[in-house]
């Protein structure tokens, strides 16, 4: 069965350089026969997580905007992969795009649970690797494998457009495909079962 890696575009700007970024990874696992599909923040206002827990009784955020049901959505039907792609503002992702991970992460984690991931952080000059820690963590508390390039997953460019003249980060984003599908394609071919899981402990360092 085909595999498929879901992209998250965490730009306004629908066809900007984060979307170019992510378009040459998405080109090179299609071109290792993995299908793709990248969906876009977009521009509208995008619901924080409010910490009301109710996802733990719904099984799925208590807001019902748009943008999340498409990406819950699309994890239903089944996703073997994800790539989330930001610009850098201020040295960290979209506003608009954490708020978005922070719901999908503490309400669908469960479905993303043991699938390859990978940030991609877009600047014009620096803070990309900030955006790249801070978007590596959503994949780093869910046990997911985060699949690495031949440098940290980052394209430069300013204006929209200018990711195209970065030719060292577009390699890097090829690279990352190439990558991401070859670890598909060995899970798909019957690697070793998940873990055991452990029955989860949780403290708070206050008691």
């Amino acid at each position: 069965m085909k595999k498929k890696v879901l992209l998250i575009n965490g730009s306004p700007r629908k066809d900007g350089n984060t979307y170019i970024a992510l378009s040459e990874v998405a080109s090179a696992l299609e071109a290792n026969g993995v299908e793709t599909e990248i969906v876009s923040v977009g521009t509208k206002a995008v619901q924080g997580c409010i910490a009301c827990n109710k996802c733990a009784e719904l099984g799925r955020c208590v807001f019902k905007d748009e943008l999340y049901n498409a990406i819950r959505e699309k994890l239903e039907e089944g996703v073997d992969g994800l790539i989330v792609g930001s610009p850098t503002y201020y040295a960290g992702p979209n506003g608009s795009l954490c708020a978005l991970l922070d719901r999908v992460f503490y309400s669908c984690g469960g479905m993303l649970q043991y699938k390859p991931a990978a940030a991609v952080a877009v600047c014009r000059r620096g803070g990309a690797s900030a955006v790249f820690d801070r978007l590596n963590k959503y994949f780093t508390i869910n046990n997911m494998p985060v699949v690495s390039s031949q440098y940290w997953n980052s394209v430069h460019g300013c204006l929209p457009g200018e990711a195209l003249q970065d030719a060292e980060g577009l390699q890097t984003m090829r690279v990352l495909g190439r990558n991401m599908a070859w670890l598909l394609k060995n899970i798909g071919q019957g690697g070793q079962p998940v873990p055991e899981k452990e029955e989860r402990i949780t403290t708070s360092f206050v008691r």
